[in-house]
């Protein structure tokens, strides 16, 4: 009788100064989440996410990339464009907690009210969001995440390693501090 290979998938696409990265650069444990906008369970992960920032700020970098289910969540594009457009003026990590804390108002007029609470110029943005000026970079997330095994949202990599458990605050904590060189 032979016993299953276990396969654990890899991240493929390397971080680079491209990546949002909130964060120390020289923290020791990187974390890559693939991520939709739409996602009641990217929405949960994103609440324990900035907990762990906050609670382990020193060892902890977070890059988010995105993984918009098109077919299941019919605004995680356009919110995921949105952020684009933010962080193409130095405000990518604000839309992009407004977007998770505002989970049930992407349709374009809500999407439009935050982009005006952010102070953002809401033509230009919604202008960009019209001609998806942050496709090419959505596209490249999404291939990356695809080459990289992901097959669901969200998907996190801990150091290059997929983590295949809960998302709960301990659990990332406990995963966080098990990757933490001693």
């Amino acid at each position: 009788m032979t016993t299953p290979l276990q396969v654990t998938a890899r991240l493929r696409t390397p971080v680079t100064e491209r990546d949002h990265v909130r964060g120390p650069a020289d923290a020791p444990v990187t974390v890559v989440e693939y991520g939709d906008y739409q996602c009641p369970f990217c929405g949960q992960a994103h609440a324990n996410l900035r907990e762990v920032l906050r609670q382990r700020a020193d060892i902890v970098r977070l890059v988010y990339r995105h993984f918009p289910i098109a077919n299941v969540h019919p605004y995680a594009e356009t919110a995921a464009e949105a952020a684009e457009a933010a962080g193409r003026r130095g405000r990518f990590w604000e839309m992009h907690d407004w977007l998770y804390e505002h989970q049930d108002q992407l349709d374009p007029v809500h999407l439009t009210l935050g982009v005006e609470q952010l102070g953002l110029p809401v033509e230009e943005v919604d202008a960009e969001i019209g001609r998806h000026a942050g496709g090419d970079r959505i596209r490249h997330d999404f291939v990356g995440a695809i080459r990289s095994g992901v097959d669901a949202s969200p998907t996190l990599f801990v150091n290059g390693t997929r983590h295949d458990g809960d998302f709960d605050l301990a659990t990332l904590l406990t995963t966080i501090d098990a990757a933490t060189p001693t």
